[in-house]
């Protein structure tokens, strides 16, 4: 499988069960994420991901989400359905299939991976055990630079909604992106009124069951592209983002408020070794078979 057949589009939610069912061999089953203007079972994104990771896994169930009842209310989902009803759908779905009771690895792409990690930390039952994140945006975006495959038109509107109003009532509620828009530029605006980022970071207060589940985790595994053209900035990828106040200036996650405080547990991961730093070179959601087999398929054994 080349590389081009894994340029993978942003990660919405999913949930498809694909598959035969999975025997007592003792894998862990995989549950899939996918990412905006993607669908569970794209055969040149999602769908290769399913079949790879199942001829290098033998007799794993691999479960790639699908929020809604067909395919195009999927994409059209990963742009304008509410995240959090996304992520209770996916908890109900989870907490219903007797094929994950005893855990499961979770794999998110784009947005999928800070999707996941709101399942982490609301829905610890059944278990998941390591969560990787693919170009995930865990201290959201400021700016939408470059939309995948055939959604430009979508993201042209996209953007003009943020920029006009992204912690509007209305934007809100109706747009997926807006969830996890984070403007340093306003951030008393970013934590009042973010319906879904502002509340799994711990913006507003520390809820301590988030911070509880998250580290039930054997490990969370972030992975950045280093010539990554569609998030911005990049280092959310790896949980660090915009310093507050400003709009050119980054910092990384150990320098950012959450990690000092511990807010998320983060810190206490890390010390644990429980967290995984990954760089991969080439543009959003690139990466060959090769690659993903020395890095990422140690996690799904």
């Amino acid at each position: 499988m080349t590389a081009a057949l894994l340029c993978f589009l942003l990660a919405g939610p999913v949930l498809l069960v694909a598959g035969s069912p999975v025997q007592n061999n003792g894998t862990v089953p995989v549950v899939l994420w996918h990412g905006m203007g993607d669908s569970c079972c794209n055969p040149l994104s999602m769908g290769a991901i399913k079949k790879m990771i199942e001829e290098e896994v033998s007799g794993v169930y691999v479960l790639s989400l699908m929020i809604g009842e067909n395919v195009i209310k999927d994409t059209e989902n990963g742009f304008f359905m509410d995240v959090n009803e996304q992520v209770s759908m996916v908890c109900s779905q989870l907490a219903q299939d007797p094929k994950l009771k005893g855990g499961y690895n979770a794999m998110g792409f784009s947005q999928g991976g800070q999707f996941l990690r709101a399942v982490a930390q609301r829905c610890p039952s059944p278990p998941m055990k390591n969560l990787i994140s693919i170009g995930g945006q865990h201290q959201g975006v400021y700016g939408l630079p470059r939309c995948p495959g055939e959604s430009s038109h979508i993201c042209d509107m996209i953007r003009k909604a943020l920029n006009s109003g992204a912690y509007t009532d209305f934007v809100q509620k109706h747009l997926v992106q807006a969830q996890y828009w984070h403007d340093p530029l306003n951030d008393d605006l970013y934590k009042k009124y973010s319906l879904f980022l502002a509340d799994i970071n711990q913006e507003r207060a520390i809820n301590e069951t988030y911070k509880k589940n998250l580290q039930l985790l054997e490990n969370f595994v972030m992975v950045k592209f280093l010539q990554d053209t569609v998030v911005d900035p990049v280092d959310t990828e790896w949980f660090g983002f915009l310093k507050t106040g400003q709009a050119k200036e980054t910092e990384t996650l150990q320098e950012s408020v959450l990690y000092k405080e511990d807010r998320l547990g983060l810190a206490a991961m890390e010390k644990a070794g429980k967290l995984a730093f990954l760089a991969s070179e080439g543009d959003h959601l690139q990466f060959s078979r090769e690659w993903f087999n020395t890095h990422l398929l140690p996690y799904l054994h």
